[in-house]
């Protein structure tokens, strides 16, 4: 895969959309929904080593980030208009952190939810990709990678 420089960007107005997976070779994600709700898996070994920065525009609408579990979610640059916060699904933090995971941008009345390390590998296999990818695996005769990208690596 060749990594790409410009930004990977979500746009999602009254509907979801869900990338998952190894989806891209970049560290910067720019996410602009209007009543809508995006899964994005930061959790690929395709994208480069260092921060990883997640740029949101959210209006009414929610993000699920799917990281690993010793990632680092820095929030600081994020502004608020109204209702809404970061919920993150506690794990055990590891010896050594991992990769800092920054947000930055505007959320109006919004919310933004990191799962991480065994539950976000949960959320993938309950999804109609996994199941999708599943079945592909078993024609071609290999297993599902999108509950672990690092299985394809």
């Amino acid at each position: 895969m060749n990594t790409q420089t410009h930004p990977a960007r979500i746009h999602v107005d009254h509907g979801s959309q869900k990338r998952l997976g190894q989806w891209t070779t970049t560290r910067d994600v720019e996410v602009r929904s209007r009543y809508g709700r995006a899964v994005i898996d930061l959790r690929s070994p395709h994208i480069p080593g260092g921060d990883i920065q997640v740029s949101l525009d959210l209006d009414r609408s929610a993000v699920t980030l799917l990281v690993s579990g010793d990632a680092v979610i820095d929030q600081r640059d994020l502004a608020w208009t109204g209702r809404g916060k970061v919920k993150q699904t506690f794990h055990h933090p590891a010896a050594a952190p991992g990769r800092t995971i920054r947000l930055t941008g505007h959320v109006r009345h919004g919310e933004v939810r990191v799962y991480s390390g065994g539950i976000a590998q949960l959320s993938v296999i309950c999804s109609r990709e996994f199941f999708a990818d599943a079945r592909r695996a078993h024609a071609a005769g290999r297993t599902p990678t999108l509950d672990d990208p690092a299985r394809d690596a």
